[in-house]
């Protein structure tokens, strides 16, 4: 691309994120503030002009390049890009029963161990595959997998753990390795709400055999829709390949044939010898490829990370200090111990016989002054519509969870809050919870 059309592409960027994009100024009360949001500036509008005149559209370049810095970062072997973070979880999850791990592959009735209190798509890959998800409880504040109920947990069945680092809370990772480890169970890792935190130093997602990001405008970063599924297992890549890329058998990139050097000249299945690999199909797949211009947002995104992730950090100890009086009412969050989280959200709870507004009652009047939240996630699993009937074995009395369901909401603490706007939240919920005279 000629430097006339970059110079064009940059100030046209410019002048659309100055213009369009312009930041509001914030005014307490009638301002909203989101849980979350996503935050650019002019270079993401840029990199998206650049991948557009280049027409790709389909995975190329920019996700390749994407791909190779993402799998840099956390500190694996390799990232394959998804649309999704949910596609994530289903090709990881799905790989993990391919014929080509023969002994170590999942077959339906194994059992993979994670928690009630999460997101749908962490737990529907299980169901999907005909393996049953073992539920345990969580603990409150961290609102992890509870450790005891982890190592009962553990049956004669027992093949995975697919869990979520809970708002970018690490799960017991020491625990769960020993484990994996003890009873030679796969491990994968949701992080979709956690990129960037560590655990003993470690990046996440550089645990499991296989790891998951989403990129939607909530996350870490974003590319739109968009996510990806990381492994450190040479043996997983081509079968993440496969399962994303409608399950063929060729590993050809988008646009190149006959990387093998003899596409003619395989004979799999029953198929006769011959017949053209590009065509030859050895999983039950699916068509999960992003394409390139969201690539090309990713690796603007990803260059902002470490400033991401700390006002992510920032803000949500700034939330902390300030509501530290007002755990009368409120359980506060807790990191994991030796955890640096990358924060996805402040979670609260709501203190039953203490506060004298319910946690619904409490998501109202913030909602009804501005000021975003959000429940934790599906709260139970199993008491929601989707979920009913279906297999399951569960640990314990997932008491907790049940908490979660009815007592918790969280906060955001994304990058594009200002220190005006977490002030406001913190007086709002002194005035709500102590009972001030109202505004």
């Amino acid at each position: 691309m000629s430097n006339s059309f970059k110079k064009d592409f940059q100030t046209l960027a410019k002048s659309v994120h100055e213009t369009l994009h312009e930041q509001v100024r914030f005014s307490p009360g009638s301002t909203p503030i989101p849980v979350t949001g996503k935050f650019f500036g002019h270079e993401e509008i840029e990199a998206a002009f650049h991948a557009s005149a280049e027409f790709w559209l389909t995975a190329g370049p920019y996700t390749e390049k994407f791909e190779r810095l993402l799998s840099q970062r956390v500190g694996v072997r390799s990232a394959l890009m998804v649309n999704s973070g949910s596609s994530a979880n289903l090709a990881a999850l799905t790989a993990l029963t391919s014929k080509r791990l023969g002994e170590k592959r999942l077959v339906p009735g194994d059992e993979i161990i994670t928690v009630a209190a999460g997101f749908p798509t962490t737990v529907a890959p299980i169901l999907q595959n005909g393996l049953i998800p073992v539920f345990v409880d969580v603990d409150l504040g961290t609102y992890v997998a509870n450790s005891t109920s982890l190592v009962e947990a553990i049956g004669p069945r027992t093949k995975a753990i697919m869990m979520a680092h809970t708002l970018g809370n690490p799960f017991n990772l020491k625990l769960v390795q020993d484990l994996v480890k003890d009873h030679n169970l796969w491990l994968i890792e949701d992080n979709c709400d956690a990129l960037g935190g560590t655990y003993m130093g470690q990046q996440l997602g550089s645990f499991g055999d296989m790891s998951t990001l989403s990129f939607y405008p909530a996350h870490h970063i974003t590319t739109g829709e968009g996510g990806a599924v990381l492994t450190k297992r040479a043996m997983l890549q081509p079968i993440l390949e496969s399962i994303r890329d409608w399950g063929r058998d060729c590993w050809c990139p988008s646009g190149k044939d006959n990387t093998c050097s003899k596409r003619y000249e395989w004979q799999l299945g029953e198929l006769p010898e011959g017949y053209d690999h590009k065509y030859t199909y050895s999983h039950l797949g699916y068509n999960l490829k992003s394409g390139d211009i969201q690539a090309a947002i990713g690796i603007e995104q990803l260059n902002r990370l470490d400033w991401f992730v700390q006002k992510r950090r920032e803000n949500w100890a700034y939330l902390k200090e300030g509501l530290k009086d007002l755990q009368d009412y409120l359980l506060l969050p807790s990191k994991t111990e030796e955890s640096d989280p990358s924060w996805f959200g402040f979670a609260i709870l709501v203190k039953e016989g203490s506060s004298k507004l319910t946690r619904n009652q409490l998501a109202r009047k913030l909602n009804d002054l501005g000021i975003g939240t959000r429940l934790l996630f599906a709260g139970n699993l199993l008491r929601q519509p989707a979920f009913i009937d279906t297999p399951r074995r569960i640990v314990g009395e997932l008491s907790n969870t049940d908490k979660v369901m009815n007592q918790v909401l969280w906060l955001g603490v994304w990058p594009g809050l200002s220190q005006r706007m977490l002030d406001f939240i913190v007086e709002v919920l002194h005035d709500l919870l102590e009972e001030k005279p109202s505004r």
